[in-house]
C-alpha cells in the first residue's frame, strides 16, 4: 500500500489564522526539537539551530558564514569582495528562512533565541551593505533595518523581563531606543527619530512596564542625567550601587 504523503489531517487540526503568528515546538522522527509554523498554504518546519533549513552551505554553519570565507579569501584582491547575482539571490533566501524562525520565537516566547536569530540577521544585513553590488539592493535590505532591530530589541526587553526583573528590562529598552537613535543619525535623520512607529512602540512598552510594576527613575536613568548635570559625585555612588547589585545577582 502506498504510504500516505498528503497533510489533510495535519492541516484540518492546526487550522490557519491570518492575524496571528501560529508556531509550535515538535521532535522529530530522530528525537530532534524542530519548529512548524502554519501558513495559510501548509506548514514549515524549521531546524532549532544554524540555519532553519538543516543545510549547510559549501560546509559552512550559514550561507552567512559561506560568504565571510568568501570574502577573507579575497581580501587582497584589487576590487575587493563583491557579491554576485547569485549570492544576492541566496541571501535573501537565508534572511527570508531567518525571519519566519524569529517571528516563531518570539511567539513562542523563546526571547533569547530571538535575539541570536535577530543578531544574525542584522549583521548579514551590515555584509551586505558593505559588499552590496549596487546601492538599490542595499536600500532594498536596510529598509528592513529599524524593524528587524525592533524584534532584537522586543526580545531582549522582555528576556531580562523575565530573567532579572523590571528595572533590568528598562534598562536593556533604553539602550535599544539608543541604538535606534544612533542609526538615524547615521542616516543623517535624526529629527525623525521621535516620530518613528517602533521607537514610539518601545516607548509605550516602556510607560506600560513602569506603570505595572510602579518602577520609577532606573539606576542607569539617574545615572544619566548625573552625568549630564555634571554631578560626579552622585554618578560614582549611583555607579558603586549598581556594581553591588550585579554582584548580587
Amino acid at each position: 500500500m502506498a504510504r500516505k504523503r498528503d497533510l489533510d489531517t495535519l492541516l484540518r487540526d492546526w487550522p490557519f489564522r491570518p492575524d496571528e503568528v501560529l508556531a509550535r515546538l515538535i521532535k522529530g522522527s530522530d528525537g530532534r526539537a524542530l519548529i512548524q509554523m502554519r501558513v495559510d498554504l501548509g506548514l514549515l518546519q524549521m531546524e532549532v539551530t544554524d540555519r532553519p533549513d538543516g543545510t549547510r552551505p559549501h560546509g559552512e554553519r550559514t550561507y552567512f558564514d559561506y560568504l565571510i570565507r568568501e570574502s577573507l579569501e579575497k581580501r587582497d584582491d584589487d576590487d575587493g569582495f563583491m557579491m554576485t547575482g547569485e549570492h544576492c539571490a541566496l541571501a535573501d533566501q537565508e534572511f527570508a528562512q531567518y525571519y519566519h524562525r524569529r517571528v516563531c520565537w518570539l511567539a513562542l516566547r523563546e526571547y533569547r533565541n530571538a535575539m541570536l536569530d535577530a543578531d544574525h540577521t542584522l549583521s548579514f544585513m551590515n555584509f551586505v551593505k558593505e559588499h552590496s553590488p549596487n546601492d538599490d539592493w542595499t536600500i532594498s535590505h536596510e529598509q528592513y533595518r529599524p524593524f528587524v532591530l525592533f524584534h532584537r530589541v522586543q526580545a531582549a526587553v522582555l528576556a531580562e523581563l523575565e530573567d532579572n526583573g523590571p528595572e533590568s528590562a528598562i534598562s536593556e529598552l533604553n539602550r535599544g531606543l539608543n541604538k535606534f537613535r544612533e542609526l538615524y543619525v547615521e542616516y543623517e535623520a535624526e529629527d525623525k527619530f521621535s516620530d518613528d512607529e517602533f521607537v514610539q512602540r518601545l516607548n509605550d512598552l516602556k510607560t506600560s512596564l513602569k506603570t505595572h510594576f510602579k518602577v520609577g527613575r532606573t539606576s542607569e536613568e539617574m545615572l544619566t542625567e548625573a552625568i549630564e548635570k555634571e554631578d560626579y559625585e552622585t554618578a560614582a555612588k549611583l555607579r558603586d550601587e549598581m556594581a553591588r547589585k550585579k554582584r548580587k545577582t
